[in-house]
């Protein structure tokens, strides 16, 4: 690892020039309304009148937000593990889909766990002081001022008649319990010979401003991992967002099988749609995107097409997570039979898939592993497949880590963690993660599943095309663990009387 430690003293003058550079850039940016080439440019006149009879809107009613306490405690958190460092944690700015069109904004998973906001073009800064530990500094672009400039009613991306209105420094000052400045005064914040990580990825620009700054690709590595481990252990406050976020989920399911005969007309992409409007209509968003595989595309895990029929007689594996209005994701899925009752051949199937997830989820408690649910799921699914010959070899030589030809039907590990992500505090070291072991208030997944893909011939006929998954949400409490989302049917009989009523 470099060392970045020791003060540097010979800034070169092209560094000084490009900072001095970016500097202006985004000050002139600033200034700048954002229009397309095909909008007109306003008269003298049209500029006078649109610039002035304007009331003033500054909220007077904003109070402190629950996620503005836990956000404070969290950046202690961060401060204790880096002394003496400046650490910067953007929001990301707008993503472009095509041409002059942009994704929907949603802020890096690590500034909304710190900060609370969820403003485009947002940094945290937390500055060290010298004594207690780090001043934060939320450095974000405001509502536009109507008193001067033009950006309130041309800027297509920033102006409050195109996107909206932006909170004040005031107004999120107020609501987050934090210090609030222009982000314009952000050039001169990251300017001095400190010690600096970066949480890079989501606003490169940032890079160009950090010129005159002890930064380190190594250093702002260990910044991203430090803030996944510290992300593993769920608060309070997380603990109840993930909660709502399972009970909308639930909701959603509930939708999709209301409308079964719409389903079964416009097939995949019905289901994903009427999803997607009650994970709109109660939370942010999806977590991810929606997963309605009907059929043999039950067989292809992460299933995003959509747009295949949903058939009588066949499965339909719903792989689905809505997104609350705090970011954080529930991530379900239900394997259920189209015509409302399984065969007898997909019957046996999905009881083996149930059998191997209880197994998982019962095996959970502080202390184990985190391969503990995967490892148990996978007993009970090679013992269960052998006993219906339909493994190559015995059930001792197919768990044996040098064989595994198991895993040609099974494919993927049974969990992952959740939170903010889907797949949450993926920056977080092996040893702390896949390697390390479960603790009260992680949040994880318990997904096994069986898959058949329709052109193997090593699997009886009837059973090529078939795909079935069970995903639930599962926190790690002081005594074992919780299912978040068992209110949703999992039996056999628990779904055929989900799917009649």
């Amino acid at each position: 690892m470099t060392d970045t430690t020791e003060t540097t003293a010979d800034v070169t003058a092209a560094e000084n020039t490009t900072a001095e550079t970016a500097t202006a850039a985004n000050e002139t940016a600033a200034a700048t309304p954002k229009t397309a080439s095909h909008d007109n440019e306003p008269n003298p006149k049209l500029r006078a009148f649109m610039n002035s009879g304007w009331a003033d809107s500054e909220r007077q009613d904003v109070t402190l937000s629950d996620v503005g306490g836990w956000a404070a405690k969290r950046r202690d958190a961060l401060s204790q593990a880096f002394p003496g460092e400046r650490l910067v944690i953007p929001a990301g700015t707008y993503k472009v889909r095509s041409n002059d069109t942009d994704f929907v904004f949603r802020p890096h998973t690590d500034y909304v766990w710190l900060a609370g906001d969820q403003t485009s073009d947002a940094v945290l800064v937390l500055e060290p002081n010298g004594t207690t530990g780090h001043d934060s500094v939320l450095y974000f672009r405001p509502r536009s001022d109507r008193s001067e400039g033009e950006e309130f009613w041309r800027d297509r991306m920033y102006g409050e008649l195109w996107a909206g209105r932006r909170p004040s420094l005031t107004e999120t000052a107020k609501e987050f319990g934090i210090e609030t400045r222009h982000v314009d005064r952000l050039a001169d914040a990251l300017k001095g010979d400190v010690p600096t990580r970066v949480r890079r990825g989501e606003h490169d620009s940032i890079a160009s401003l950090l010129s005159g700054a002890k930064t380190d690709t190594d250093r702002d590595r260990e910044l991203a991992a430090t803030l996944s481990e510290l992300r593993l252990v769920k608060d309070p406050f997380e603990i109840e967002q993930l909660r709502n976020a399972v009970a909308i989920t639930h909701r959603g399911f509930s939708d999709v099988l209301a409308e079964m005969d719409k389903v079964r007309e416009y097939g995949e992409r019905w289901i994903e749609g009427t999803f997607w409007r009650r994970a709109r209509a109660e939370g942010n968003d999806v977590g991810y995107t929606s997963i309605a595989a009907a059929g043999p595309h039950a067989t292809t895990l992460h299933w995003i097409e959509n747009d295949g029929p949903v058939v009588d007689g066949t499965l339909m594996l719903l792989d689905m997570g809505v997104e609350n209005r705090q970011l954080y994701t529930a991530d379900i899925t239900r394997t259920l039979p189209v015509s409302g009752e399984f065969t007898p051949r997909q019957r046996d199937l999905y009881q083996l898939v149930l059998d191997a997830q209880n197994a998982g989820i019962d095996a959970l408690k502080p202390g184990v592993t985190f391969r503990t649910a995967h490892e148990a799921a996978m007993q009970v699914i090679v013992h269960g497949l052998d006993a219906m010959d339909l493994l190559p070899v015995s059930a001792e030589e197919a768990l044996d880590p040098e064989s595994m030809l198991y895993q040609r039907y099974t494919l993927h590990g049974v969990s992952h963690m959740l939170g903010l992500d889907v797949h949450d505090c993926s920056a977080a070291r092996e040893e702390k993660y896949r390697k390390g072991d479960l603790q009260t208030g992680y949040v994880l997944t318990v997904e096994p599943g069986l898959y058949f893909q329709a052109d193997d011939l090593t699997v009886p006929e009837d059973l090529r095309g078939i795909g079935i998954r069970i995903e639930d949400d599962i926190l790690i409490t002081e005594n074992g663990a919780e299912n978040l989302s068992e209110a949703m049917p999992r039996t056999v009989e628990a779904l055929q009387d989900w799917m009649s009523s």
